[in-house]
């Protein structure tokens, strides 16, 4: 998530509410946590918030809250425990005393299942919120169909209410325009405190609805503005496992389309999945299809072949990861040949021109400056000196059951295929290890290391 930025104005702040279990989407994770391209839902929302409002930003939890703390601990702001889930409204006054003790003016306040939320759109908001001197502001969307949102009532353009779907009755409330709530509200704190003790749970799902406060200000005289914006599906909720690939999909083509604009050269774009915080800088050649998510970096002049899946990992400037690789916390350095079919593991680490060919894993082990393990290798807490090579089928036997231990292969050190390096055990600068050996005991450097047993040739004998 990126780091808190300065806040849109000093005595404005932002509440999320993100406390409902999200019974539609059918799974026992905190609907909030439910993720699009690899990163949950409450944390774009935030990510969204951060740029405009820093640390002051609350989000309301309750269904699965230990989940939540955990999944976001490094994320600003702060979080509130909503106890019991009493709807909305509720959840507003549960946080209400941290508002206020914080000396806001203005708070914002949004659900925490709009992952595509942009902090653009929210500075849009409050700014024309502000500018018509609103006293309660809210979103509005015209749908087609407008589904299970709530309807927005007005009177002679005048906002009335917002009335819950499964609430809203025709001959009471008026023919249907399409209009409904977005879930984004604005409010200045000294005009809407009045109005939190008279929320009601009369309704049919007796809970405390946060909309039942347009009605309750339009009532009392104060300055309500619904601000629609036409179709505006991005700022829809996401309710259920549908919802959540179509904003999913929404979000991956607005970011592989910032990266074409950007520079980067993304061959099969729509095949091209990347994460929110993915960096692909000016330069860098992607081709799909592949995956790349977390805090991965492709630098310019570093190619990503196709049928990669890469996450937290770093491709230098002119590397190479060809077709078929899995990497995961790696770093590939400048100029380095990864693959096809290798798979590098949290702590592998690639120095610059050197090569991890097709069948090698590593894991926590580090390859020098030009050293080459081409061909079906195993390499795990190890450290591989400049210019060594690793023949094919080399195994670094890093667990004896209990514990890991570490292997070292000193700088232009040869590896014979097929030989197991059982650690701890050291290879010295540019040692030579025959194949077919089994190395327990440590090799100084420039000596030959043979451990295998010596070959009898005997007479074949047939039946007659």
């Amino acid at each position: 998530m990126p780091e808190s930025g300065k806040g849109f104005m000093e005595d404005c702040g932002a509440v999320v509410l993100a406390a409902g279990k999200g019974v539609r989407m059918r799974s026992p994770l905190p609907k909030v946590l439910h993720e699009l391209l690899g990163e949950p839902m409450l944390g774009l929302v935030l990510a969204a918030l951060v740029p405009l409002f820093g640390r002051r930003v609350w989000s309301v939890i309750g269904h699965g809250a230990d989940m939540v703390r955990a999944c976001l601990a490094d994320a600003p702001g702060y979080f509130v425990l909503q106890k019991e889930q009493l709807g909305t409204g509720h959840a507003l006054q549960t946080v209400w005393p941290e508002l206020e003790k914080a000396e806001l003016r203005h708070v914002l306040v949004v659900n925490g299942d709009t992952p595509l939320l942009e902090p653009e759109m929210v500075r849009d908001f409050m700014e024309q919120s502000l500018l018509q001197e609103a006293d309660l502001a809210f979103l509005t969307l015209t749908l087609k169909d407008p589904g299970s949102f709530g309807r927005v009532v007005r009177v002679n353009g005048r906002v009335k209410a917002i009335i819950e779907a499964k609430d809203y009755d025709p001959a009471e409330h008026g023919p249907e325009s399409g209009e409904i709530n977005a879930g984004l509200y604005f409010m200045r704190l000294r005009a809407v405190e009045p109005l939190l003790g008279h929320l009601g749970d009369n309704n049919k799902s007796r809970e405390y609805y946060i909309t039942d406060l347009v009605h309750l200000a339009a009532a009392a005289g104060l300055r309500v503005l619904g601000l629609n914006r036409g179709e505006g599906q991005g700022l829809l909720g996401v309710n259920d496992p549908w919802e959540l690939a179509e904003a999913e999909e929404r979000l991956r083509a607005r970011l592989v389309l910032a990266k074409q604009r950007e520079g980067a050269l993304i061959r099969n774009p729509g095949a091209v999945r990347l994460g929110p915080w993915a960096e692909i800088a000016p330069g860098a050649e992607i081709t799909g299809p592949c995956e790349i998510y977390g805090r991965s970096r492709v630098e310019a002049g570093a190619g990503v072949e196709s049928h990669c899946w890469i996450k937290n990992s770093v491709v230098a400037e002119g590397a190479r990861v060809r077709s078929f690789c899995h990497l995961e916390g790696a770093r590939v350095g400048p100029r380095c040949v990864v693959g096809p079919f290798a798979r590098l593991r949290p702590g592998a680490v690639l120095e610059e021109e050197a090569h991890a060919g097709n069948f090698v894993e590593m894991k926590k082990a580090r390859l020098g400056r030009g050293a080459k393990a081409n061909h079906l290798t195993y390499l795990g807490d190890a450290e591989v000196g400049a210019g060594a090579n690793i023949g094919a089928g080399t195994i670094t036997c890093n667990y004896d059951g209990a514990a890991k231990h570490k292997t070292s292969i000193g700088e232009g050190a040869f590896i014979g295929s097929n030989t197991a390096l059982v650690a701890p055990v050291s290879v010295g600068d540019r040692a030579l290890v025959g194949a077919g050996s089994v190395i327990t005991g440590d090799v100084p450097e420039d000596a030959l290391a043979v451990a295998r047993g010596r070959q009898k040739n005997m007479p074949k004998r047939c039946k007659k």
